[in-house]
């Protein structure tokens, strides 16, 4: 192989180089720090970029995609001198590639140990029960605390997450012991408060049962009374209209004498039946004076025919 030939070979092997070193794309949600000769010279977005060869270099390749961080676990003190174990997520975003290259050398690890500090500080403040409880509080401190200071960075914090809070092994029984016997606490006062119901709605209902027993029976007894009065005013009726009859027939022809027979009848049939029993009889002195018997029911009748004022029963 002649010289001319090593000679063209080497041209077109710069000639790859030089052109590998010139096209540069960028892919989407990224950001590449171009300098010249040491030196900042551009920010490269998304897209097909041309560079000069041998004199621009990518010195820093970015993402501005959301990051999520991890926050080593860590020991921290609460007020109440309880040493609980603390762990989270941190959420960042690059908003300026150039500050995020110049501004701070790692600002994911710069971000994780500002968040550690801050959590410490925060979990100082707080009693062990409501570190538990504040939580939101917790992750809006922090956030407001890494993201101030991550500014200079180029770095925007979009939110932090506790993932645990752990506390000691003697505190987690302590805790165990505690929430069993608050348990125990609630189901007592739960079934008393069942039973206290029960009874109650027993109560009520007895009440209730009395009430309308006492009420079906009051209502019963009014029917009733209903019922004896229009019998009573029935029956009453009924006697009167017959009496009428009676004094009508008697005042018509024939009336007394129909009368006179009807009353012997009767008179003839009581004493007979009398007789059948086993009963001591008083017999009157003028029983053979059938007929002084029926003139002495007659005066009766007239005696009362006087004394109505009108001459008929009834009227």
């Amino acid at each position: 192989m002649d010289f001319s030939t090593v000679f063209l070979i080497g041209l077109i092997l710069l000639a790859v180089i030089a052109f590998f070193k010139t096209i540069r794309i960028v892919p989407q949600r990224s950001a590449f720090i171009v300098e010249r000769l040491g030196k900042y010279r551009a920010t490269l977005v998304a897209g097909f970029h041309v560079l000069t060869p041998f004199v621009d270099k990518v010195a820093y390749r970015h993402t501005l995609k959301e990051q999520a961080v991890d926050v080593p676990p860590q020991t921290c003190i609460t007020q109440d001198n309880i040493s609980v174990e603390v762990d989270g997520i941190l959420y960042l975003q690059v908003i300026d590639a150039g500050k995020a290259s110049y501004g701070i050398n790692n600002y994911q690890f710069a971000s994780t140990q500002l968040a550690q500090t801050t959590m410490r500080s925060v979990i100082g403040r707080l009693e062990l029960d409501r570190t538990f409880e504040e939580r939101e509080t917790i992750n809006s401190e922090i956030v407001d605390a890494v993201d101030k200071a991550s500014d200079p960075w180029g770095v925007k914090v979009t939110r932090y997450e506790v993932k645990n809070i752990i506390p000691p092994q003697s505190i987690k029984d302590a805790m165990e012991k505690q929430m069993r016997a608050e348990r125990e606490k609630r189901a007592v006062v739960a079934k008393s408060q069942g039973e206290k119901q029960a009874k109650i709605n027993v109560a009520e209902g007895d009440k209730q049962e009395l009430i309308k027993r006492s009420e079906g029976e009051k209502q019963r007894r009014i029917n009733e009374a209903v019922g004896r009065a229009s019998e009573i005013e029935k029956v009453a009726e009924a006697t009167a209209n017959g009496i009428r009859e009676i004094a009508s027939a008697i005042n018509e022809k024939g009336g007394q004498d129909a009368v006179n027979l009807r009353v012997a009848e009767q008179y003839i049939k009581e004493f007979g039946n009398l007789a059948r029993t086993n009963n001591s009889l008083i017999i009157p002195s003028n029983l053979s004076d059938m007929a002084g018997m029926i003139a002495s029911a007659m005066a009766v009748i007239g005696q009362s025919q006087k004394d109505d004022g009108s001459g008929t029963l009834g009227r």
